[in-house]
């Protein structure tokens, strides 16, 4: 039950409603608990004939009563006990999302997106499950079972006793049981996760998978983790089947003592034929507790599986947090420096960069070039503090980034990565990103400028077109300069490019390099391009070689010197 304690929030939230839910429940069983006692002084009435037609008319009105009350109180606990189960699965999903954002993308770099999925669906959904009908449930068992215990103990203790000689076998069944049934669940619970991940994967390379004729292979794939979803849940069903015959089994036991002894005893004249009809009431609302107990065992254990995958997100802590003393300074020109920078990717792996030194001011371009894999999209990431740095400072205007708070720190940044995302939403939604109230002058400015506006005037809605998932209705060329555009529209003191028209043919890209250099004399610029012929007119350039840097300086600079810079810029104009 420890692995319930993230939930103590939702329950002190909402405890007068949740008490509302408990009054009704316990005035629903209390009433069950008095049907029988109506019953019994019915039965001993008729024994003796001592009751008429307009008494058993009092009874019958009585019984009706408790009935009308019984469902007036059922509907009273369901709305509440039920409708507060909804709430927390609305408050977990959305701490659980909240937190998510939170988390530095080292974290998703590591952990799969369809067992986040899996997480933030099925384990919410089973909570609920056990926070709701099973809190009824456990309630109900108790109290219910406690109180007919109680009534039956007054009627006949020596039977009372006799009756419950099963009871202790339920208890260690239960317990034996519900171990196995959690680790059982956690791994249902993981072997979801995986394919949820594959069924999301197929889905998103769907194009990929036609191209290569890869159907019949995702097929194999997916139906193999489904076949093992599948003999783990048969597994757990084992497992979990057994509970219902069980507590039956043990229920059917006490029946037949509760014959044999409790019809002796009518027989002897100890206990009345009312008291022996009342006490197999009893044991029937008995039954019910032994059977919800299984019931709740198995929600429970359910429910605790699936708290136990939600805590380890939720217990998963940012690799990348705002300082307990941030610099009270909350506008940057934007002058970037990086002081002997080095990173790696794994406590113990190869650096990615390695003693990475340079400067660069506001209204400056920086280029960055080199060979796949030297560390150009590392670089770039460290300065919107997406990962920091194992060694060295990466300041802007001269203030550690490490001692502004994340939020501003990204404010003060706009970045265009090298593989673009959009949103399913409008063009519209996808270019004010940043800027939810940009006005439309501002927009029209920023898609020209990205060499955007003819292309999306040629569409029926224009900027209400809603693009498809990830943007698949635009082209890879047409997915950049929007995200280009998006970038523009920001009012960002440092902007990132990282290889932003590397789908963009050699015309569309000049005309958008020259408004890329209007736009940079206001801010800082760090573009890095795998054609030399983009950054010529940058600053300062830096090639980088195995995440060092191996050359520097401006264009006609590295010209002038043999190396990398020189060699791939006459290969590229050859080409």
């Amino acid at each position: 039950m420890k692995s319930y304690h993230v939930l103590k929030p939702y329950f002190a939230e909402r405890k007068t409603v949740i008490f509302a839910g408990l009054f009704s429940l316990l005035a629903v069983d209390i009433l069950q608990l008095l049907i029988p006692l109506i019953i019994k002084r019915v039965i001993d009435d008729l024994t003796i004939g001592a009751v008429t037609g307009r008494g058993l008319f009092r009874y019958a009105l009585y019984i009706l009563c408790a009935a009308l009350f019984i469902g007036l109180f059922r509907f009273v606990w369901r709305r509440c006990l039920i409708g507060h189960s909804r709430r927390v699965e609305e408050g977990l999903r959305n701490r659980l999302f909240s937190h998510v954002q939170t988390l530095s993308s080292a974290y998703f770099d590591r952990t799969r997106t369809g067992e986040l999925m899996a997480v933030a669906t099925n384990d919410v959904q089973h909570v609920r499950m056990a926070v709701g009908m099973g809190m009824v449930a456990l309630t109900d068992g108790i109290v219910l079972g406690l109180s007919a215990m109680g009534f039956m103990l007054y009627i006949d203790v020596g039977l009372t006793l006799l009756v419950l000689i099963p009871m202790p076998a339920i208890v260690l069944f239960a317990r034996v049981l519900s171990r196995r049934l959690h680790r059982r669940y956690r791994e249902v619970q993981a072997s979801f996760g995986q394919m949820t991940e594959a069924v999301r994967e197929s889905f998103a390379g769907i194009r990929v998978v036609k191209a290569y004729n890869g159907e019949v292979a995702a097929q194999k794939r997916v139906a193999g983790i489904s076949k093992d979803y599948l003999r783990k849940n048969l597994g757990l069903v084992r497992g979990a089947g057994m509970i219902s015959p069980g507590m039956m089994l043990f229920s059917n036991i006490s029946m037949v003592i509760l014959l044999y002894a409790g019809g002796r005893r009518v027989i002897d004249l100890t206990i009345t034929p009312g008291d022996f009809v009342a006490f197999i009431s009893y044991l029937g609302l008995l039954a019910w507790p032994m059977m919800a107990m299984g019931w709740v065992v198995n929600l429970l254990q359910r429910g605790a599986a699936s708290l136990d995958r939600i805590n380890g997100v939720l217990e998963t802590r940012p690799g990348i947090v705002s300082p307990k003393t941030p610099c009270p300074r909350t506008n940057f020109a934007g002058d970037i420096r990086f002081d002997n920078v080095s990173f790696r990717y794994r406590g113990d792996g190869p650096y990615a960069l390695s003693r990475i030194s340079f400067s660069v001011v506001s209204g400056q371009t920086l280029g960055v070039v080199g060979y796949t894999g030297s560390g150009k999209t590392t670089l770039c990431h460290l300065i919107p503090r997406l990962m920091d740095p194992a060694e060295g400072i990466v300041s802007i205007d001269g203030v550690d980034m490490r001692r502004i708070p994340v939020q501003t720190l990204r404010s003060h940044i706009v970045v265009v990565p090298q593989e673009p995302f959009l949103f399913s939403g409008s063009i519209r939604k996808n270019l004010c990103l940043g800027r939810e109230h940009a006005t439309r002058e501002e927009i029209t400015r920023a898609v020209r400028a990205a060499d955007l506006y003819e292309t999306i005037m040629e569409f029926p809605d224009q900027f209400d077109t809603v693009l498809g998932e990830k943007g698949i209705t635009l082209s890879g060329g047409q997915r950049q300069r929007l995200a280009l555009a998006r970038a523009f529209l920001m009012s960002a003191s440092v902007m990132i490019l990282d290889d932003p028209l590397n789908q963009v043919d050699t015309d569309t890209a000049a005309s958008i390099l020259d408004a890329i250099r209007t736009i940079a004399r206001r801010r800082t610029t760090i573009m890095v391009a795998h054609r030399i012929s983009h950054v010529r007119h940058a600053d300062l350039i830096i090639v980088l070689k195995d995440g060092r840097i191996v050359e520097r300086g401006a264009h006609e600079e590295l010209m002038k010197a043999p190396g990398f810079y020189s060699s791939m810029y006459q290969r590229q104009q050859i080409e």
